[in-house]
């Protein structure tokens, strides 16, 4: 017996016959059966437009339809606010509108067919195309007859799903440009191949073979052509130039453009008055080298600096926010621009966080690698803080809104991001100002080059002068820096520590000393629970001893508290009568007994029994806390400031430096941490003064220092240290003063000396190219034994060259036996 398939997607209805049919489709006199009440009002919606060519045209079944949720429908009707809009809507003349969109479930070119007609069929689309190869819709509609909201509804009734392609402004510019550049692009080398077709027979034919008439009329189709070359084509070296020139300056487009014209003009005369050589074929031909020169290059320049650019795309557009609460539960889609302070958010599993917040109810766990560098996802409990732009993974959450806007986190990094690729390190700056003389210079001897081979051979004087003023253009020299820089930025960005100056990089690399602070950089920073002592004669087990100590402390908020309470279950526990004494410790009464918990002094004074002779002794150089009911001592709880698992990890790996540690903390403790992680070179106890006179001290030996810090204390060495690091967790003050900072884990450091010594190592090799082609380039230039089209060649796959260099920092770094 067959099986009965949906007439919309295929799935099996039955095994056999039905009858009657469930959800019948009529399609061309024929009663169809489908599997849903779906698919059935597609199939109909289909078949009631006069679309039902669809099912013939089809290669493969649809998707299985499903109605869409109330909460999709707000969403949709939420995409209808202008500021919402504005990011990916473009306004054209009255109500008109038009918007990119990314379709999902295209299968096949009858899916596309399907879809156009759709969004044709409703009143006021203007335009609907789809692009079959990358499923992005092009609709143009009146705002006044028909929302978006609307169009997005259309194709979902029809079993697909729409979303608004939304780039954001700066790709929208690069697409415009883009498509700017290959439109100069393909004009140049189209009137290139015109030209020269007129051209290599005028090369290739004997003397006299062409008549005179017939090579004037070459030469004029050859002029006509090549114009729009000059006045279109050639539009970005015009307005570099002119922009140099209005700021009095000579800049790298200048030899260009005087070479363009110079050619130009002087084949025009020629062409005007039949006398003299014209070098059409070589204007069009290097004016479409160095195009396609600049095209690659920038492609390879935004690959560079991609990982940066990142960042700024992972705030959504949409937020659930819960109005009411916590009285009302129920979510409703906003703009993330109308978000304010104290906001309550759903966010649910999969989704980015739309602002800065802190978690009020449910656990789950962050992705926050882009952002921290940290890999592993990051639990996230009631109280813990989240960040802006990273993803919650596996449980919904309710989050208050702390930041919005520029102050969250996320627009910080960007704007740190921002002012590191805006400052240029002394290399840079000194690569631009050899490059502005340079080009001074180059001007001076083309013009020497030109008024010799006049006098010599004039015939040849013109072309020789356009190969000089393009060969020896001296762009690679001024990218080889700031294209280095910017793809180790971005890698860097990836792993955790963000550039925030120019120079950082650059000192990095020649540092000798690494000085780090203790507190918040190689111990976290806060007290966590270390070790429990429990006396003899003591019946409760270790765990029931905990959540005693927390069902204590279940009503403070101190530090102590929150390292007592981390990990234990409090569940059918609970005290009564708190009473907190400042200095001493806390009281309450748990299952009808009374408990203290808190320093010896303070819990003797309410124990009758003595403390244990070994515990005066226990752990002397933590903070410990003891805990005791009226008759006797039942445990003490040691507490310190635990060593991040990373520290020992980054110091294994060998940073290649003399690693010091200085604190302010007491001797105990940093000298615990300094054996712990073998480093000889430790103090303890030292003030803020202190640690600035001995990193001075480090420096006046010739010492090139690195300084990792956190607080508020660290700001004044910071600012003293060759190359400074502040931790992100840390004070603000901290991280003005840092050159770097540090938002992942202590391995990005490590990450950030090995791609350091790289980019001194690549910029080096590209100064060196740089350097070296014009040295060569321009005598052979003098010399006349290359052609102005060689020229352009030369001087866009040395510029080229430099950028795919500097591309190899952004790659990640292999592991050992890879």
């Amino acid at each position: 017996m067959q099986a009965v398939s949906c007439f919309h997607c295929g799935e099996v209805v039955a095994a056999g016959d039905i009858s009657p049919i469930r959800y019948p489709v009529t399609y061309r006199q024929i009663e169809r059966a489908t599997c849903c009440t779906g698919c059935q009002a597609v199939a109909q919606t289909i078949v009631a437009a006069g679309l039902d060519s669809y099912y013939e045209q089809r290669e493969q079944p649809a998707d299985r339809a499903t109605p869409l949720p109330d909460d999709l429908q707000a969403q949709l009707r939420l995409y209808d606010a202008a500021e919402v809009q504005a990011s990916f809507v473009k306004l054209e003349d009255g109500e008109v509108r038009e918007a990119a969109l990314i379709l999902e479930g295209i299968t096949c070119a009858a899916c596309i067919w399907l879809n156009e007609r759709q969004l044709m069929r409703l009143p006021g689309v203007l335009e609907a195309s789809v692009n079959y190869t990358t499923h992005r819709a092009r609709v143009r509609w009146r705002a006044d007859q028909v929302q978006l909201s609307d169009i997005l509804a259309a194709v979902a009734n029809i079993g697909y799903r729409a979303h608004p392609y939304d780039p954001g402004r700066q790709d929208q510019l690069r697409q415009k440009e883009r498509k700017a550049s290959l439109a100069r692009l393909w004009i140049a080398g189209l009137s290139m191949m015109q030209v020269m077709m007129y051209a290599v027979p005028v090369y290739l034919a004997p003397v006299g073979e062409i008549s005179p008439s017939m090579l004037n009329l070459m030469q004029w189709a050859s002029m006509v052509l090549t114009l729009p070359v000059v006045l279109y084509a050639c539009k970005p070296f015009h307005q570099g130039a002119w922009r140099d020139a209005k700021r009095g300056r000579v800049g790298m487009d200048a030899p260009v453009v005087i070479g363009v014209w110079a050619a130009f003009i002087a084949s025009c005369h020629a062409t005007l008055t039949g006398h003299g050589e014209v070098y059409f074929d070589s204007v069009s031909m290097f004016v479409f080298l160095l195009l396609g020169g600049r095209y690659l290059e920038g492609m390879a320049r935004r690959r560079a600096g991609e990982a940066a650019e990142s960042l700024v795309k992972l705030i959504p557009a949409i937020a659930n926010r819960l109005d009411g609460w916590p009285k009302a539960r129920d979510a409703t889609p906003v703009p993330v621009a109308q978000l304010g302070l104290g906001d309550v958010l759903l966010v649910k599993p999969g989704e980015h966080y739309p602002a800065d917040g802190t978690v009020l109810e449910g656990n789950g766990q962050a992705d926050e690698a882009l952002l921290t560098g940290e890999s592993r996802p990051v639990a996230k409990m009631v109280g813990d803080a989240v960040i802006g732009g990273a993803i919650n993974l596996d449980a919904p959450l309710l989050v208050k809104v702390s930041h919005v806007g520029q102050e969250t986190q996320l627009a910080g990094i960007v704007r740190l991001l921002d002012r590191a690729l805006a400052e240029k390190p002394q290399l840079a700056q000194l690569a631009d100002r050899v490059a502005g003389w340079f080009v001074a210079v180059l001007l001076l001897i083309a013009a020497a080059g030109w008024f010799w081979w006049h006098a010599h051979d004039p015939q040849h004087a013109l072309p020789i002068t356009v190969a000089v003023l393009v060969i020896s253009c001296p762009c690679a020299l001024s990218l080889a820096t700031p294209a280095a820089l910017t793809a180790a930025t971005g890698r860097l960005a990836r792993a955790g520590l963000l550039v925030t100056r120019g120079h950082a990089l650059e000192t990095l690399a020649n540092a000798t000393d690494l000085v780090m602070d203790k507190t918040g950089t190689l111990t976290h920073g806060r007290p966590v629970l270390l070790a429990v002592y429990r006396p003899d004669g003591v019946t409760m087990d270790e765990q029931m001893l905990r959540r005693l100590a927390a069902a204590l402390e279940a009503a403070s908020e101190h530090p102590i508290a929150h390292a007592l309470q981390a990990g234990v279950d409090l569940a059918g526990l609970a005290g009564s009568d708190y009473a907190n004494h400042p200095g001493g410790g806390v009281e309450a009464t748990v299952e009808g007994t009374r408990y203290r918990l808190g320093r010896p002094d303070f819990v003797a004074a309410f124990c009758r029994a003595p403390m244990p002779v070994d515990a005066a002794q226990w752990r002397r150089d933590d903070t410990v806390v003891w805990l005791a009911d009226a008759q006797r001592w039942l445990a003490g709880f040691a507490l310190g400031d635990a060593l991040k698992p990373e520290a020992a990890a980054f110091l294994q790996a060998g940073p290649g430096l003399t690693v010091h540690v200085l604190s302010g903390d007491a001797v105990g403790p940093v000298e615990v941490i300094a054996k712990q992680l073998e480093i000889p070179n430790w103090r303890a106890a030292a003030m803020p003064a202190d640690k600035l006179a001995y990193v001075q001290a480090l420096q006046a030996q010739g010492r090139r220092v690195i300084m990792v810090g956190d607080g508020v204390n660290d700001a004044p060495v910071l600012a003293a240290a060759d190359v400074s690091v502040a931790v992100g967790g840390g004070a603000e003050a901290a991280q003005a003063a840092g050159d770097l900072v540090l938002v992942g884990p202590l391995t990005a450091l490590g990450e950030g000396l090995h791609v350091a010594k790289r980019t001194r190592q690549v910029i080096r090799q590209n100064l060196w190219w740089a350097l070296g082609y014009n040295l060569v380039a321009l005598p052979v230039a003098l010399a006349g034994w290359v052609t102005p089209w060689l020229a352009s060649l030369g001087m866009a796959l040395s510029s080229l060259l430099v950028v795919v260099n500097a591309i190899r920092l952004a790659a990640p770094r292999r592991k050992a036996g890879q």
